[in-house]
């Protein structure tokens, strides 16, 4: 019989309430081949996890530490700090970031839309820069912010050392399987993240640069959302895979992949479980069962 996770959405009747600290014993075993050093599938709406292996161990995140840059601009958006149409001037320090970019020049200038597209898609270390830059002054003030809003969601296993996920001089860039599912969960709360995640290929400068999104399962797996793919020589291959289906929507993260397709096929053969597994619900009580009820010296 599949499990039910059940959304009380009409009427929520309550009769407790209770806080849960999930420790790593607590949680439950992998149910599927995962080739990775640390993996882990939580359903969205709720946070629950759903199974997990080593998903405490410090490790190096590569480029999906930008789901928390991201979501940090997604804030800016939404709280209006910036607009997506605001012209962002890139630094020198933005157009020398190296790795994955869109090659940004000193001086040039795109729109917020132009550089969360190039970040999303394309993981350009440059856009995320010039984006972090924007909204605190400086890389090393939005990399402050980054570790704010970590400690507000409750990421006590991570610490970010700037906005990319670039490790080739970090030694204290580090995250969990588990921090990334919450922030990935938070992310995923704003519906704006979607109309970029989702893309598989685009451009910019009328047509002259391509965007191909680096998490290939958008264009392969059905209800894919997001979310981010990173890769290092220090992190290997790792990925926060999102998708929905039928209103339920799983989140799968994987660390530390020898290579591309055993991250994309571990974050697959857990998306796969969770579906086949699980579903949503929608339960609403029937209006003539509420009834008034005499509360002694009420």
């Amino acid at each position: 019989m599949r499990k039910v996770l059940s959304f009380i959405m009409a009427v929520i009747m309550i009769i407790s309430v209770c806080t849960v600290l999930v420790y790593a014993e607590d949680y439950p075993q992998m149910q599927v081949e995962v080739r990775a050093k640390s993996a882990l599938l939580m359903e969205a709406s709720t946070g629950r996890v759903l199974m997990a292996q080593n998903a405490d161990e410090r490790l190096y995140p590569a480029s999906v530490t930008k789901i928390m840059s991201m979501l940090l601009v997604v804030e800016a958006l939404e709280n209006g700090k910036i607009q997506l149409t605001d012209v962002v001037t890139a630094s020198a320090n933005a157009s020398k970031k190296g790795g994955s970019q869109i090659w940004l020049k000193d001086g040039e200038q795109m729109t917020v839309d132009e550089l969360l597209k190039a970040t999303a898609v394309a993981s350009a270390n440059d856009a995320c820069t010039a984006l972090g830059e924007y909204i605190a002054g400086s890389d090393d003030a939005f990399v402050k912010l980054m570790n704010d809003r970590a400690k507000q969601l409750g990421m006590n296993n991570t610490n970010f050392d700037n906005c990319t996920g670039l490790d080739d001089t970090a030694d204290s860039h580090y995250t969990t399987a588990y921090d990334i599912a919450l922030m990935s969960r938070e992310l995923l709360k704003h519906d704006l993240i979607r109309n970029y995640s989702t893309v598989w290929m685009d451009t910019l400068r009328n047509g002259e640069t391509q965007l191909v999104n680096t998490n290939k399962l958008i264009k392969s797996y059905d209800g894919a959302t997001g979310l981010k793919t990173g890769t290092t020589s220090k992190a290997g291959c790792c990925v926060s895979a999102s998708a929905e289906r039928d209103g339920l929507e799983l989140i799968a993260v994987v660390m530390g992949s020898d290579n591309s397709n055993d991250r994309f096929n571990s974050a697959r053969a857990m998306l796969d479980w969770g579906f086949a597994n699980y579903s949503a619900v929608t339960l609403s009580a029937d209006a003539s069962l509420i009834t008034d009820v005499n509360v002694i010296n009420g």
